[in-house]
């Protein structure tokens, strides 16, 4: 059976890493050893290696379940240019190169293959696949065969029997976002017995965190944008509209930016996001049709216009900055508009009661994130279920937030929890603590409880705010498949009994000190950088991928050229050591580099 030991050197030679990133090398052991696996991992962290470098390593195919077409030719070209026999069997290739495709599968010449789900659920499909040596099913964005996963695709539901059909294939999940609802989903329709589950964390920590009322979305964009001058980027857009109007903006002051969303041409589309993908320094406007599988490693800030969708949603998107490791900034826009907007769309869609009610506490979960008064990290992974100290990287670590003793208004929530059973939601709890007689109310007889109408002292809106902040410092936790019900958690117990205190935000909307989000270049943070070289380096990998017709990171990505530029290798073997250099990749670029390099540094 094949081990680490020859992982690593796969990973050394093939991939130019010197090492796996936290979390790969126990998901890739697990796989090597045949478990079925879920992998749930931050992005950034390299799930796509968990199942391509085990493909390397065993005969047979392996047969990757990707949800775009844009991704899967992205990714197949970087396996390419590692010297990976990888294809993709989608319906935006040609007819000529289909058939390719598929005489390469019947002749057991690729290792990987990328198909849509839509595509597996052909018959056709099936039946070539059970022909063919499958030897592992790699499922990617798992999330979306749940219910409960925030881009629920129906299609995926046709892979829960796939496995057994080919003759009870080894399969891997994987995905960046899935709460416990959304992983127990994934359990269930995917899997036929349990497999190994890892749960890596959900921590990015170079990305900087910022939130900010808004005063005017524009102008703080376009100031946040101007701060990364140069830097590739994505901003979130609440309306079609709204992407070409702050594209033109941006056009108009210096930068280069396109909009995307689902209603552009598709030929237009389709070339604002390779335009996107393949030169430096483009920023995209972009709707939330954008995005979901963007493996693209360079870009260097995320800006919500607007409030996100919800908390995974705004966790799925920001993640798609910094996946080079590199530092990466994020700034999220919110208003009471947008909460109301957000909560209507809920009500108004044609989800399920179930569904609704899930929607509705991850908005939730997202309003208190908005309204946290400590650090924003802390809360951001209490949701997914982890535990941190303050990250000094996000808006409330750098600039602090005024706060006031909230522990009297607290112990009433916390109260009114209690008394009812730890059994009732939001609205209800309101209801009791103002005082109001509704049905609900009389019905349960809360109306008779000593908490009714202890907090008539505070508006509706303000109540809604407490209980997003108690939940934001995890006073109180929320069941979210189980009606939305608030309870009581151990910090939260110390509170009620007067062990322990509580601090709130003062104005949970009100004004901030400042309108943008960090703004430092992430490059500026890298020390020994010489930032000359690097933008030389970065013209000669435009130049390459241009005439490959490939993105500019399948050549090198911004970390390898960072390191290029830093220590400055001037042979063959001295480059090797970078990051990301591989064998295939020396031998085809590495000349090119040097000569960047030796043009650059002056002979000794």
């Amino acid at each position: 059976m094949t081990g680490l030991a020859e992982a690593e050197r796969v990973l050394r030679n093939t991939f130019g890493f010197d090492a796996f990133r936290a979390g790969q090398d126990d998901v890739i052991e697990a796989v090597l050893s045949g478990s079925d696996v879920l992998a749930v991992m931050p992005t950034g962290s390299g799930k796509s290696l968990c199942y391509q470098l085990p493909a390397l390593l065993r005969d047979g195919l392996t047969v990757v379940v990707s949800p775009l077409i844009a991704l899967m030719r992205n990714q197949v070209a970087a396996l390419r240019a590692f010297g990976v026999p990888a294809a993709s069997l989608n319906s935006a290739n040609d007819p000529e190169e289909n058939r390719d495709v598929l005489a390469r599968i019947a002749d057991a010449t690729l290792r990987l293959i990328y198909i849509a789900p839509e595509r597996l659920a052909r018959p056709d499909t099936r039946a070539l696949l059970k022909r063919s040596r499958v030897t592992l099913l790699a499922v990617d964005e798992a999330h979306c065969i749940s219910q409960w996963g925030h881009d629920f695709r129906p299609e995926y539901l046709t892979l829960g029997a796939l496995p057994e059909e080919l003759g009870g294939v080894q399969t891997i999940a994987l995905t960046a976002t899935a709460d416990a609802a959304t992983r127990a989903d994934i359990l269930e329709r995917l899997f036929r017995a349990p497999p190994t589950v890892f749960v890596h964390g959900f921590d990015r920590p170079n990305l900087r965190l910022t939130m900010r009322p808004k005063s005017s979305a524009r102008r703080q964009v376009m100031d946040f944008v101007k701060q990364h001058q140069g830097q590739s980027g994505i901003v979130y857009c609440s309306s079609r509209k709204q992407t070409e109007q702050l594209a033109d903006d941006l056009c108009r002051a210096g930068v280069n930016a396109v909009p995307y969303h689902a209603g552009l041409d598709p030929a237009v589309r389709a070339r604002n996001q390779d335009f996107f993908l393949q030169e430096d320094g483009v920023v995209v406007c972009a709707t939330i049709a954008f995005g979901m599988g963007i493996d693209k490693p360079d870009v260097r800030f995320v800006c919500h216009a607007a409030l996100p969708k919800n908390i995974e949603g705004y966790y799925q998107e920001i993640g798609r900055a910094g996946r080079d490791g590199l530092p990466a900034d994020t700034l999220a826009l919110y208003g009471l508009d947008d909460i109301r907007l957000r909560r209507t769309q809920i009500e108004e869609s044609d989800l399920s009661a179930d569904q609704k009610r899930v929607e509705r506490q991850r908005l939730n979960a997202l309003v208190a994130l908005c309204e946290a008064p400590r650090c924003r990290r802390q809360t951001l992974l209490a949701y997914f279920g982890e535990k941190t100290p303050p990250c000094g990287n996000c808006d409330l670590c750098i600039e602090g937030v005024e706060v006031v003793d909230g522990t009297i208004p607290a112990q009433k929530a916390l109260s009114a929890i209690a008394r009812t059973g730890e059994r009732f939601g939001t609205e209800h709890l309101i209801s009791l603590l103002c005082g109001d007689e509704t049905d609900s109310i009389i019905r349960f007889g809360h109306d008779q409880l000593p908490t009714f109408g202890v907090g008539k002292d505070q508006s509706k809106n303000e109540w809604r705010s407490i209980f997003r902040q108690l939940y934001a410092a995890q006073v109180i936790a929320l069941d979210i498949t189980n009606y939305g019900r608030w309870m009581i958690t151990p910090e939260g117990r110390d509170v009620l009994k007067g062990k322990a205190g509580v601090e709130l935000r003062k104005l949970a909307l009100g004004p901030s000190r400042g309108n943008g989000g960090g703004g430092r270049s992430a490059l500026q943070d890298l020390s020994g950088v010489d930032l000359a070289l690097f933008e030389a380096l970065r013209s000669q990998r435009r130049e390459l991928a241009q005439a490959q017709g490939v993105p500019a990171y399948v050549v090198f990505p911004d970390r390898s050229l960072s390191e290029m530029a830093q220590a400055k290798p001037t042979t063959l073997s001295a480059m090797r050591e970078v990051h990301g250099v591989g064998e295939a990749k020396l031998a085809q670029y590495g000349e090119a580099f040097l000569g960047v390099i030796r043009r650059h540094v002056p002979p000794d």
